[in-house]
């Protein structure tokens, strides 16, 4: 196992160890997030808008999103936030989750060197930008770690009908640290990636790599909350849940704040309202 995981397990023990009578109790919840939003910082921004209103504590351990469900089948996390579809509906037909709620997207971008070696720069299509990426055996690094990101790239390798075997595609073998990380490395060795935009947007200044392909559907990275099963599970904190969710999918509480997230250091938010009471309030 590699280190970055046994620490992210043991720190997930930790907290879990310290927090077991408080969780059980009212006021606090313990979340088990994906690793994408917490980098971007707008998970500590929900918890800490929700606290102060609700005086009700939200704390988090971040994994990707295999590894976060992974840890929540455990029953020691009242709540995930993670974004892989399959996966997500596997936790809830087995029982550990109850309900998959929609919450907030961004999206992937393909990013790679200035030069564009492959030459797929404004291509509308990321399936055909990713054929003839292989086409060309032009260096592509992915994280490999069934993460939210890993699920998405490899659905989209699926699409375009191709085996990523060779040379050319780099299994990052820190993937699991997560995307910034990753994207780090990817300009280390003059690759392209899939990436979320947000943390192409935080490095941008840093790194000589471009976004190539963006805009088609495909590539729309959906994130979404899933209460973990009480009845499986008695000591989760359905309660308190239930209000953080109600709160994190209000159109004028978490919404909004996820709406403007960003917007002031990049020009635009990083990530765009999805739940459903948002887009019932957009109807009107």
């Amino acid at each position: 196992m590699k280190l970055f995981t046994i620490f992210r397990l043991a720190l997930a023990f930790c907290i879990c160890s310290i927090t077991t009578a408080a969780y059980a109790e009212k006021g606090f919840i313990l979340l088990a997030s994906t690793i994408g939003p917490i980098d971007a910082g707008i998970v500590s921004a929900l918890e800490e808008g929700f606290e102060k209103e609700t005086g009700i504590r939200v704390r988090h351990v971040g994994a990707g999103t295999g590894e976060a469900l992974k840890m929540a089948e455990k029953g020691n996390f009242d709540l995930v936030m993670v974004h892989a579809r399959s996966l997500e509906e596997r936790f809830i037909v087995d029982g550990f989750g109850t309900e998959r709620i929609p919450f907030m997207y961004n999206d992937f971008v393909i990013v790679g060197p200035p030069g564009d070696p492959a030459g797929i720069r404004g291509m509308k299509s990321a399936t055909v930008a990713l054929r003839v990426i292989a086409e060309k055996s032009a260096p592509f690094v992915t994280r490999g770690d069934k993460s939210g990101t890993h699920v998405a790239e490899t659905a989209l390798w699926s699409k375009a009908e191709v085996k990523t075997a060779g040379t050319w595609y780099k299994v990052y073998e820190k993937g699991n640290e997560g995307n910034v990380p990753t994207l780090r490395y990817t300009a280390s060795v003059r690759s392209y990636t899939l990436i979320d935009r947000a943390t192409y947007l935080s490095l941008k200044k840093e790194l000589p790599l471009e976004i190539m392909v963006e805009g088609d559907e495909a590539l729309l990275n959906r994130i979404s909350l899933i209460p973990v099963n009480q009845q499986k599970f008695p000591r989760v904190n359905r309660e308190d849940v239930a209000l953080f969710v109600r709160w994190l999918t209000a159109a004028d509480k978490g919404q909004k704040i996820v709406s403007e997230f960003g917007r002031d250091r990049f020009g635009a938010p990083l990530f765009f309202p999805d739940s459903r009471e948002w887009h019932q309030q957009q109807k009107h």
